[in-house]
């Protein structure tokens, strides 16, 4: 679902997107506590002068919700409220971005927008899932909640962060090396118990948090073996079968066959079991990480699938 917003920015522009991200990461992140249309707090008030710094920067610390409307609009008036407590609910793990169309026509004509009350999500400078129409609450809920679960994941970057001058060094530690050793061995088992006893510690190391979960996964799809796609293919209702699939593709290297396999399930399954298949290629993403260029179009052909 990604779109350029002609006339107004260009999402699609590597360089503004690399730019853009710097200046997210240079920046705090979005506030609960800050009042309401302020920039930085979890609703703001956009213009076309502010819709790179609120919109754009913004969605690479989390995802950001447009919501464009106008005062002679009734819907517009049902709608807007309620997104505006469910913005507050939400704590800053997302931003409402509250756009006034007759104000800002540019915004209106680079978003493509047809009708309004019209809600479109915006996440790393890019367009992932939208709605038009006043919808009922416990809709708009869902599709809030969806959406960070799909993206960010509810982190509100920054929150708990050091300050510092924004690199992070990789420190030395003897028990990494260790870890390491035990992966170039090929002993999964030894390597797994070495990250966990790093966690054990110290919960937030990033570096063993990545690799604890890098490993589990080969260990899964060792576990699963080759046989795991026929099996998956056998019972396609199973939906441990279809993980354990996905789990094999990833681990044998092959990213796009395992994100579009659960892509898939989550096409065609509801409740309990879309959930869980969504949840775990959400797990997948982080584990593959957001740089990797095919972990995007993933994510946005995610959000189509739940909405």
């Amino acid at each position: 679902m990604a779109a350029s917003l002609a006339g107004a920015v260009d999402l699609g522009a590597i360089q503004a997107r690399n730019e853009a991200a710097a200046r997210a990461q240079a920046a705090p992140p979005p506030s609960a506590t800050a009042p309401a249309g302020a920039p930085g707090s979890a609703v703001v008030d956009v213009t076309e002068a502010t819709f790179q710094s609120e919109v754009l920067d913004r969605s690479f610390q989390v995802p950001v919700v447009l919501d464009l409307w106008a005062e002679w609009c009734g819907p517009c008036k049902q709608l807007s409220p309620v997104l505006e407590r469910l913005a507050a609910e939400g704590a800053g793990s997302w931003v409402l971005a509250k756009v006034d169309v007759d104000a800002n026509p540019a915004l209106a004509q680079g978003l493509r927008v047809q009708g309004i009350p019209a809600v479109k999500a915006v996440w790393q400078g890019q367009l992932v899932a939208e709605f038009t129409g006043a919808i009922p609450e416990q809709e708009a809920r869902q599709f809030l909640t969806e959406l960070v679960a799909a993206t960010s994941g509810g982190a509100v970057p920054g929150a708990a962060e050091d300050e510092g001058d924004g690199e992070v060094q990789e420190p030395e530690d003897p028990r990494l090396d260790a870890a390491e050793a035990a992966l170039d061995r090929g002993d999964l088992a030894a390597a797994e118990a070495a990250y966990q006893s790093i966690l054990e510690t110290e919960p937030e190391h990033e570096v063993a948090g990545l690799a604890l979960r890098q490993v589990q996964l080969f260990r899964r799809a060792e576990e699963a073996g080759p046989n795991a796609l026929a099996a998956a293919e056998a019972a396609p209702d199973d939906i441990a079968a279809q993980t354990r699939a996905a789990d094999f593709l990833l681990g044998t290297g092959d990213v796009d066959a395992a994100f579009a396999w659960l892509l898939d399930v989550v096409r065609r399954t509801a409740g309990e079991e879309r959930d869980a298949a969504r949840q775990h290629l959400v797990e997948l993403f982080g584990i593959v990480g957001d740089e990797d260029p095919r972990v995007g179009p993933a994510r946005r052909a995610l959000m189509t699938a739940l909405f």
